[in-house]
């Protein structure tokens, strides 16, 4: 171990001798070096990004939202897209449909075998107020179902019970940023809250949902924390109804324009959850062709199947690393070929001092030693200022690009580890060079 230990000494003597040739010679490991670490960051940094979003979403859904047709739409097979003569302003009146309703839903439940559970949603808007605060918000009719399928639980109270969906009660529970709002300093728990016109009764509050806007704009759904929520059978008892035709739809008693642009789904949205992820696609088709067939052939929907659209978006990053790590590798060769061109060409211009080294003792061991722990200071060197300049890469990609970057501990092992491998591979055969020289040859060179 002296020996071993006086050989590094002479090593680290030798690199700081020539700290400049030493730096450039470690560029290429630098890089290198940089170029893994934010590559690895972006790869986990959009993994998590993913895994966040499969939690906003849940697994294996399928998503149904309702589409208003309006004139001229040809979203159908029926007479709308059909040629030949005819009256053409009848062909530009919009299609009948009865829209997307709860019937819906029971009728995929009941043909679907691989279907778990339903979750309807009815949105209104509604002006909320409390103790003379008036602020604009949403008014969401849900089912338990939909707290289960978005894995959302709460954090003061309860979920509805059975009697307050099937009475239509005036009960809700609300968002976190609603009690934020309303309820900065009390319990809101038994507390009312006016949506709309009518007056309800807070049985809980949700925890709170942590996403960027940017994904929640990206998978299309609303900030749960904004959102009051009521059991659709009072959104539908108590607010409105679409699905029921009034007086004045039999009267025609608004103008074209505001019959043109009338809701008239029942329900603004719906999740169904699949038992296996092997059938969302087979599922989602059925549902289409189930849709269509109960819409009098207008498709006025649209079936989107989440987890299926991340799979690309993941697929996609995944060849996106694979570039980045191509290039790194690529880096790492070259900074390996660095040093291993430099401790060759140090080989020669030190000749004479292996000569010396070996004429007062020292083994072909010893100068393989010595050569090879300069060979990997240098690259450990690179590697240690590799590491920070990616990790300052990775914290301006994030704050630059709003790409997510996470700089993980087993990414800087596997780096440093990386940079010393690299050189002593590339260091052995310079080492081996040197030590094999001829002492009494070496002694007489000038």
């Amino acid at each position: 171990m002296q020996r071993v230990f006086f050989n590094f000494l002479l090593a680290m003597e030798a690199v700081l001798a020539n700290r400049l040739r030493a730096l450039l010679t470690g560029l290429g490991i630098l890089f290198g070096v940089a170029a893994v670490i934010a590559m690895l960051a972006i790869g986990t940094g959009a993994k998590q990004s993913i895994l966040d979003r499969m939690k906003l979403i849940g697994t294996n859904n399928i998503v149904v939202k309702s589409v208003i047709l309006e004139e001229g739409d040809e979203n159908s097979s029926g007479s709308s897209s059909s040629s030949g003569g005819g009256n053409s302003s009848e062909k530009k009146k919009r299609p009948w449909s009865p829209g997307l309703t709860l019937e819906d839903l029971h009728a995929i439940a009941r043909v679907l075998p691989a279907v778990e559970k339903v979750s309807p949603e009815v949105v209104n808007n509604a002006s909320l107020i409390r103790d003379g605060k008036l602020e604009k918000g949403r008014c969401v009719g849900v089912t338990n179902a939909f707290f289960e399928l978005n894995n959302l639980g709460v954090s003061q109270g309860t979920f509805f019970h059975e009697y307050h969906i099937s009475g239509g009660r005036p009960v809700c529970i609300i968002g976190k940023n609603i009690q934020t709002r309303f309820f900065p300093n009390e319990n809101p728990i038994g507390q009312k809250i006016k949506a709309g016109q009518m007056w309800l009764t807070v049985i809980g509050v949700l925890e709170k949902r942590r996403a960027s806007k940017e994904s929640l704009e990206n998978l299309g759904i609303r900030d749960y924390n904004d959102d009051i929520y009521v059991p659709v059978t009072t959104a539908l008892l108590r607010f409105k109804n679409r699905a029921i035709i009034t007086k004045a739809d039999i009267s025609g008693g608004w103008d074209e324009e505001e019959k043109k642009e009338e809701n008239y789904h029942q329900l603004d949205r719906a999740v169904v959850r699949v038992k296996d992820s092997d059938e969302l696609r087979a599922t989602a088709d059925v549902m289409a062709r189930l849709l269509k067939r109960r819409h009098k052939d207008q498709v006025d929907f649209e079936i989107e199947v989440p987890e299926l659209l991340l799979e690309e978006q993941q697929k996609t990053q995944e060849t996106f690393n694979l570039v980045l790590a191509a290039i790194a590798g690529i880096s790492l060769l070259v900074g390996g070929i660095g040093i291993m061109n430099i401790m060759l060409a140090s080989v020669l211009e030190r000749i004479k001092e292996i000569g010396v080294r070996r004429s007062l003792g020292a083994t072909q061991r010893d100068i393989v030693e010595q050569f090879l722990f300069e060979a990997i200071f240098i690259s450990l060197l690179g590697g240690i200022i590799g590491i920070i300049l990616g990790v300052v890469a990775a914290e301006l990609i994030t704050s630059s690009f709003e790409i997510p970057a996470v700089v993980s501990a087993w990414s800087i092992i596997l780096s440093f580890g990386v940079a010393a491998t690299v050189g002593l591979v590339f260091g052995i055969f310079p080492a081996r060079k040197a030590a094999r020289q001829d002492p009494i040859k070496a002694l007489r060179v000038e």
